[in-house]
């Protein structure tokens, strides 16, 4: 693929519900610019955007995939976005690289809840809206329409319109040229039709309106009553469009080819090309994949410069010295090699050693770092364990290497329950997090639910005697302490008010590592002890069997009849929690929370949406994210940090005791 100047490039993320038709209208138009010799089919999996394993087994799209075509002296970057909420990380990476939004609805289905989510994503962007499947039954182009003002209040002026639907849908009416095309491809020329033509006149007049806001001598020759020539009206809604002034619907159906061309060539000679900004290079990683046969393949923007093969570069974000060996073009899967990747455009680096999705890559005299990528957090947590204890080590390596390739899973090892946990964006990219441990990297993995780090401590204050003695000839054990505990703020805290040289002072050290070994676990189901005090007043000890050994046992052993007799509870963890969601759920998310033993804290206006605050227990939210989904359709999102433990009884503290227990013992 040759270079070309940043004026020819078009950077396109094209967005959707997942089965709108994305990746079918990206197919098409590889198709349309001869590179294909027959349309790929997502149903087959043999599409050049889907081309990952997991992709063609599912027929989804699970990965970002950047897919130039050349047209009309251009060069349109499309990067084919999945569809699906788990992977709306890959959405993120493509939009922050975009220089606009092509979003495509579905002309049966019309606008679906991703839509929605993705909408306010690229907010800022401009966009434009692909009306799809058009020869499908009940297709409806001006329904659809009619739904796309209802639900965002844009601008929407068509610039195509559908030449009949369903079996009937033929071709395309140009409103711009005002001409009709018909048939696949390119189209044949023909009259418009007699029932489209008024409607033409209706959205040529909208279209004219549009394009004279882009100008303000223009604004001024429109209000005058004067006629805009058509090359100002092409300039004028240009402008509009780069500005966010506007956003053009178009038509087609992607399966059937009909439409497509036309809809390259409004990008070609409508959407924004990316703003050229000299000086040093300086480059944004907004993709990261590991491929078996290339190796690391680092997705990268180039917002400042040119990125030549021999740049003496600098990843900026980590301060680390990089080296480019190969730089690569991309459709797909198929690379082909170049020397140099001009302003605004994309390109892939392959083998870099510390660089990742998110990293700035710049000239190292003059590094400059740019805004990185805003990823969602992952809320939905899970498990792993190895199958085979032998993978232990090998699952910790591929974990790190997953994370490296996905920004939006967490990997978190909980010391207090000895869990690996798996923080997804949802169950789909759980799975998918699963077949590929074991695909690329086999690790085959089992999931568990999380265990939830409960605490103990104690709500009355005892004092309590610990001895230690063990004669069996020879040199005995001595040891024998006298130890108040009482309930504190404070994690733990040792004291001693020891008179008269009853336990010698060398031997504090060891009743307080006694002690601190001891609170590792409690009395009531093995749980961590905390909020602990313990004051060392009394004891004795023998001149010749008293060790530090005999003096940490003697603690032990205070330390659980203390424990027993001070009134035991179990703790659990608290979470606060901010659900950000539209208002029409805000009840529904309040009365779960109340179901979930939760307290509603209040609730916050943000616009069309609310912020609900609360605070509740995380073991009724390790799978919230699941219960967020199914609540408000998707359209919610939540945050949750670590507040405070609070004590925990009733009839479900005793099943966490009594299965604690349990399991205790089934190890023994």
């Amino acid at each position: 693929m040759k270079n070309y100047q940043t004026s020819q490039l078009r950077n396109v993320a094209v967005v959707a519900h997942g089965g709108s038709g994305k990746t079918s209208l990206v197919e098409a138009m590889v198709f349309n610019t001869g590179t294909l010799s027959r349309l790929g089919r997502v149903e087959d999996g043999t599409t050049v955007a889907d081309y990952h394993p997991e992709e063609t087994a599912r027929k989804m799209t699970i990965h970002t995939s950047l897919v130039p075509v050349e047209w009309n002296n251009s060069k349109i970057n499309l990067l084919d976005t999945p569809g699906f909420s788990d992977f709306i990380g890959e959405v993120k990476g493509s939009l922050r690289v975009a220089d606009g939004a092509l979003m495509v609805v579905s002309a049966v289905d019309g606008v679906q809840v991703q839509h929605e989510v993705i909408w306010d994503m690229c907010e800022e962007l401009p966009k434009i809206v692909v009306i799809n499947k058009m020869d499908r039954e009940n297709a409806n182009f001006d329904k659809v329409l009619e739904d796309l003002k209802s639900k965002f209040g844009a601008n929407f002026v068509p610039i195509q319109l559908p030449i009949g639907a369903f079996t009937d849908f033929t071709g395309v009416v140009n409103i711009i040229d005002q001409k009709a095309l018909t048939g696949d491809g390119k189209g044949k020329e023909t009259p418009i039709p007699g029932e489209l033509v008024d409607q033409t006149a209706v959205y040529r007049e909208a279209l004219v309106e549009a394009a004279a806001e882009g100008d303000d001598e223009l604004t001024m020759k429109y209000l005058e009553g004067e006629e805009l020539t058509p090359d100002e009206i092409k300039d004028g809604f240009r402008k509009c469009l780069a500005l966010g002034k506007v956003v053009p619907v178009l038509a087609c159906s992607a399966t059937k080819n009909i439409g497509v061309a036309q809809i390259l060539d409004f990008l070609a000679a409508y959407f924004p090309a990316p703003k050229v900004e000299e000086g040093p290079v300086a480059a944004l990683v907004f993709k990261t994949i590991a491929d078996p046969y290339v190796g690391k393949m680092n997705f990268i923007r180039v917002f400042r410069g040119q990125l030549r093969n021999d740049s003496a570069i600098v990843n900026v974000t980590k301060d680390k010295p990089e080296k480019i060996g190969q730089i690569l073009y991309v459709r797909g899967k198929t690379t082909g090699p170049t020397e140099v990747v001009p302003c605004g455009d994309l390109a892939v680096l392959v083998k870099l050693q510390d660089t990742n999705t998110g990293d700035t890559l710049a000239d190292k005299d003059k590094p400059m770092e740019l805004a990185g990528i805003d990823f969602p957090v992952p809320t939905l947590t899970t498990a792993v364990a190895p199958k085979s204890k032998n993978d232990e080590d090998k699952l910790g390596d591929a974990l790190l290497k997953l994370t490296e390739e996905d920004p939006t899973i967490k990997v978190q090892k909980n010391t207090e329950t000895k869990q690996t946990l798996l923080i997804t964006m949802g169950e789909a990219q759980t799975q998918i997090m699963v077949e590929r441990l074991k695909k690329k990297f086999g690790v085959d993995v089992v999931l568990e639910e999380p265990k939830v780090p409960y605490r103990e401590t104690i709500r009355k204050k005892v004092e309590v005697e610990g001895k230690h003695k063990k004669q069996s000839g020879g040199r005995g054990q001595y040891g024998h302490v006298w130890i108040r505990f009482e309930p504190s703020q404070e994690h733990f805290v040792f004291a001693e008010e020891v008179f008269g040289g009853a336990v010698p002072k060398n031997y504090f050290p060891a009743v307080e590592k006694g002690l601190r070994e001891a609170m590792e676990e409690g009395v009531l189901a093995g749980f961590p002890v905390t909020g602990l005090k313990a004051t060392l007043y009394d004891g004795s000890y023998h001149p010749v069997d008293s060790s530090e050994m005999a003096f940490k046992i003697a603690a032990h052993l205070a330390f659980k009849k203390g424990c027993e007799q001070a009134s035991p509870v179990l703790l659990e963890p608290i979470q606060n929690v901010e659900v950000t969601v539209p208002e029409q759920f805000m009840g529904d998310i309040i009365s779960d929370f109340n179901t979930k033993r939760g307290r509603v804290l209040g609730t916050e206006p943000m616009g069309k949406l609310v912020k609900v605050r609360a605070q509740v227990p995380l073991s009724e939210m390790y799978r919230y994210a699941i219960d967020l989904k199914s609540m408000t359709q998707g359209r919610g999102s939540f945050t949750m940090e670590f507040y405070s433990y609070e004590e925990f009884s009733g009839r479900e503290a005793e099943l966490v005791i009594k299965k604690a227990r349990e399991e205790k013992e089934a190890n023994k």
